[in-house]
């Protein structure tokens, strides 16, 4: 993502290079950092889950190793409140034939958020009193 800014500039690619080593050695440029507050950011302010999350970073390039890492420190209690609080307010806009048609609705609105299935199903189930409807779905 940084290497288009400085190819932009039009600079060689030993310049390029030895701007980029002292960006990393000066912490300018930190990986690791950007991949923790990606993820509380998008969490927090855009209300998405893990698996959307995880492939925006990929899309940034950004290593393995460092998306499981950043993803790792994700408060599962946070987590779950923010899928229940995205459920609830979707469930009163939500329109269906019947309450197994709204659940359903619901959790392919999760699996678009990017939230996990057993995650979705968990909360819908909290939401619904128990019915569970996920055998739709096997």
């Amino acid at each position: 993502m940084y290497r288009k800014k400085i190819k932009a500039a039009g600079l060689s690619p030993e310049e390029s290079d030895r701007i980029i080593a002292r960006l990393l050695q000066e912490k300018f440029i930190d990986e690791n950092r950007f991949a923790r507050y990606f993820v509380n950011d998008k969490l927090r302010f855009n209300k998405w889950g893990r698996i959307k999350i995880a492939y925006e970073l990929q899309k940034k390039n950004i290593p393995s190793a460092i998306r499981s890492e950043a993803l790792a420190t994700i408060d599962e209690k946070e987590y779950e409140e923010t899928l229940l609080s995205l459920l609830k307010a979707k469930k009163r806009s939500t329109k269906g034939k019947d309450e197994r048609d709204v659940y359903q609705k619901l959790l392919r609105f999760a699996a678009g958020r990017g939230f996990e299935s057993r995650e979705a199903i968990h909360c819908l189930k909290l939401l619904f009193k128990g019915n569970d409807y996920e055998e739709d779905f096997g």
